[in-house]
């Protein structure tokens, strides 16, 4: 990449970085990081290109992902389905109508081996959004990669893991928060000894915001999160310097295009000075690194090729705010999971800015406009104003105890509603230059028949795998989990032993309770 040369179309030479003249300024890839966190940024490398996938069968959502490699896409990111996210089997009379619906069904190793059947794991990078069940997830996970003869110390990926934010805003919890909180920190200390490149939590702001919050709520709430991470993990006698290396953050990028790239900067700044503020003293534990997506609920299901719009704006304002991976929505999300079609459109929208726009020639191209420096500025304040209120609290954990943080992201919900619905806030095809909608005939449904395979799976696997072995690991963990251990190991001895999903996630119910 070194040779080449980054110049405009007319052929004007594009520095790597610009500085205000005869004035020594904050340099991307130095502390507070607030223009990068790498010094050359996307002149170095592209942020990584993931296509959020999963649905249906592990067979389906398996020709998915080689369909999106075969388009360019550089990691895959895996959606799991409801029951999966919460520790219910296909085959569990809750899971009826569900199964496979919002995501992929995973109810043991053996689907995950379909998954990603043809895929070597040492050689892409994965994100699963994957919370409660997110141990008995990335256990699979890993003992697949070491199936297939890869280095474990070398496989790298995301588990979301953010078990805070479901308490806040989205839902999908099992157990209460302090043996949440125990399963998170277990997993901290496993893969920094046995899966050192693995990002073992994506600290999430993401569905804060798709629940209503404000710009400003998420980027509080979510270091806030951060904050009580790092405390838990430090409370149990982990080095900072080590894991904090291996968080990272997801955002969301919703309409409005610079207080978005405001908020990514406000971020990184805020963040290097809570990790240092809490004991790191490593560049690499102090930086922010973030995964984004465009917003979901910003897109429409009135005239939805408008979203094409809004999704290419959000892409490009993540872009230009730093981000290090990036997920584009589909624009007919508002209907359906994506069709092919709008999963193409998604990734080509990141292929042209990424190659076509010249926004990655240098780092950081809006640092120095009065606006953009002081928006960033603003949202720190702003966000500041919470993380206090929250640190006076006792932290997150205590805030969401007292139901603090959920009012707030309620009432910033009903104020952006009630806008809507007033028409002072616009929103093109919906409240202003509405037309009357044509029924969509192009819309990606799945069949329930589905369940009915998971059920058949499920039945042959219990008849094939050795039951007593199963029986004894899930004893072991039931144990382990009474006590101390890190029971990351027992979680991996009973997924190698083909126990389900919901077996393992009912043997930690028994012990920890349900919230």
């Amino acid at each position: 990449m070194s040779d080449k040369k980054f110049t405009t179309t007319s052929g004007i030479r594009i520095a790597e970085v610009y500085t205000k003249p005869s004035e020594m300024n904050e340099l991307p890839g130095e502390f507070p990081y607030t223009r990068g966190i790498q010094k050359n940024m996307y002149r170095g490398k592209p942020w990584t290109m993931r296509q959020y996938a999963g649905f249906s069968t592990a067979e389906e959502s398996n020709k998915r992902y080689h369909y999106l490699l075969s388009q360019g896409t550089m990691g895959l990111s895996v959606a799991f389905d409801l029951p999966t996210q919460i520790g219910y089997d296909s085959d569990h009379e809750l899971a009826e109508g569900e199964v496979g619906k919002v995501g992929v069904a995973i109810d043991s190793l053996k689907d995950m081996e379909i998954l990603f059947n043809g895929i070597e794991l040492q050689s892409i990078t994965t994100s699963m959004t994957i919370n409660a069940t997110a141990a008995i997830l990335l256990a699979m996970y890993i003992t697949l990669a070491k199936k297939q003869g890869a280095d474990i110390t070398q496989i790298s990926g995301t588990i979301q893991n953010d078990i805070l934010k479901e308490y806040a805003a989205r839902g999908t919890y099992i157990y209460p928060p302090a043996p949440s909180m125990r399963l998170i920190t277990d997993i901290f200390e496993y893969c920094s000894k046995e899966v050192p490149k693995w990002n073992t939590i994506s600290i999430s702001g993401y569905h804060i915001r798709e629940a209503g919050s404000t710009a400003v709520q998420e980027l509080a709430f979510t270091l806030a999160n951060g904050k009580a991470y790092l405390q838990a993990a430090l409370d149990k006698g982990l080095d900072i310097n080590v894991f904090a290396k291996r968080l990272s953050f997801f955002f969301n990028c919703h309409n409005n295009f610079f207080e978005e790239i405001a908020k990514f900067r406000a971020a990184r700044r805020m963040w290097a000075h809570i990790t240092q503020k809490l004991g790191a003293t490593d560049e690499s534990a102090q930086k922010l690194r973030f995964h984004t997506q465009t917003g979901g609920s910003t897109l429409t299901a009135q005239q939805p090729m408008n979203n094409i719009v809004r999704i290419s704006n959000q892409a490009l304002a993540a872009v230009l705010g730093g981000t290090q991976s990036l997920h584009t929505n589909g624009y007919d999300e508002a209907l359906s999971l994506p069709t092919e079609a709008a999963a193409k459109i998604a990734l080509r929208t990141q292929q042209i800015i990424a190659f076509e726009s010249g926004v990655t020639d240098t780092v950081d191209p809006l640092a120095g406009s009065y606006f953009v420096e002081a928006l960033t500025d603003e949202m720190e304040k702003a966000a500041q104003v919470y993380i206090d209120k929250i640190d006076a609290m006792g932290g997150s954990v205590k805030a969401i105890e007292q139901d603090y943080i959920q009012q707030e992201i309620a009432a910033a919900a009903y104020e952006y509603q009630n806008g809507i619905e007033s028409g002072e806030r616009v929103l093109v095809g919906v409240n202003r230059f509405t037309q009357a909608e044509e029924l969509q005939q192009n819309v990606f449904r799945v069949d329930d028949a589905i369940r009915r395979q998971q059920m058949d799976k499920l039945v042959l696997l219990r008849q094939q795998r050795d039951n007593a072995g199963v029986e004894k690991s899930l004893q072991n963990l039931k144990i382990a989990a009474q006590g101390n251990d890190n029971l990351m190991p027992f979680i991996m001895v009973a997924v190698e032993q083909y126990a389900t999903l919901g077996e393992i996630a009912d043997t930690l119910r028994s012990v920890f309770g349900e919230y």
